[in-house]
């Protein structure tokens, strides 16, 4: 399916590592030109240069997003170096597990400048030129939201925050015929979701636990299935969607109680 997306300029925060790093790839594959907004340098250049072999193209801005000027500094530069912005995937964050009896006030408000409070604010930099452009927005959401895990409040909040954000945008953007959608993910395998894993006695056991509560075909959602995703939201080809939460996740949220 040809999604016309050739030539798009598409912002992708957090785009080169894991689920970012997929949806940078896949877009530039479909004849976007991705834009990775990250804090390191190095690890952009060098999704790029995996972009570039693949032949596809792309451009990066070092930033830290937890600082809310580095994220107006970040979306003016896109803005000035091509004269437009197409569509804004909100990737960045991380499950810090910051929870409630162990937690604090500063680490929890940390956490959210990590993982909700950057959304807002690329997005808020970006919508002038979302509007010219009847742009998309996609922001990659986590179960956590809907189903808790456990220590890990900040996280959870900040993805209930990302899925009302997306309601919420959706309604306000309607005049200027910008979609906004979120991916909620559950289980996918990422160089994070491997480094958490690791972090227990028996990381076999614990992985096979995991990926037998997965419904369909018992096994980890992948990030490139993720990254398909995201590219559907951003075409044309999903021109009347918009306001959805949208669970790639084999059936993990939804199918799960009923099966046993």
């Amino acid at each position: 399916m040809e999604l016309g997306l050739k030539d798009k300029i598409i912002i992708v925060t957090g785009g080169a590592k894991g689920i970012g790093a997929a949806i940078t790839a896949t877009l530039a594959q479909e004849g976007a030109f991705p834009v990775i907004i990250g804090r390191s340098e190095e690890d952009n250049n060098t999704q790029l240069e995996n972009i570039r072999k693949a032949g596809g193209d792309g451009w990066q801005v070092v930033a830290e997003l937890t600082e809310p000027e580095q994220c107006s500094r970040a979306v003016k530069a896109v803005a000035e170096k091509f004269g437009k912005i197409d569509g804004l995937v909100n990737n960045a964050g991380i499950n810090d597990s910051i929870g409630l009896e162990k937690g604090s006030y500063e680490t929890f408000m940390q956490s959210l400048h990590r993982n909700l409070i950057h959304y807002y604010l690329i997005a808020h930099h970006a919508l002038p030129y979302l509007k010219n452009s009847k742009g998309a927005i996609v922001n990659i959401s986590s179960k956590t939201a809907e189903t808790g895990q456990g220590n890990t409040s900040a996280y959870a909040a900040a993805n209930g925050g990302r899925n009302a954000l997306t309601r919420e945008w959706a309604v306000e953007l309607l005049p200027y015929s910008i979609r906004v959608n979120a991916i909620v993910v559950a289980e996918a395998w990422t160089p994070l979701y491997e480094n958490w894993i690791n972090t227990f006695p028996d990381r076999e056991a614990k992985l096979t636990g995991i990926v037998q509560k997965i419904p369909l075909e018992r096994r980890m959602t992948t990030p490139e299935e993720i990254a398909h995703m995201a590219a559907f939201l951003l075409s044309g080809r999903s021109s009347h969607t918009t306001g959805q939460l949208i669970h790639v996740d084999g059936g993990y949220v939804h199918l799960d109680r009923a099966l046993v």
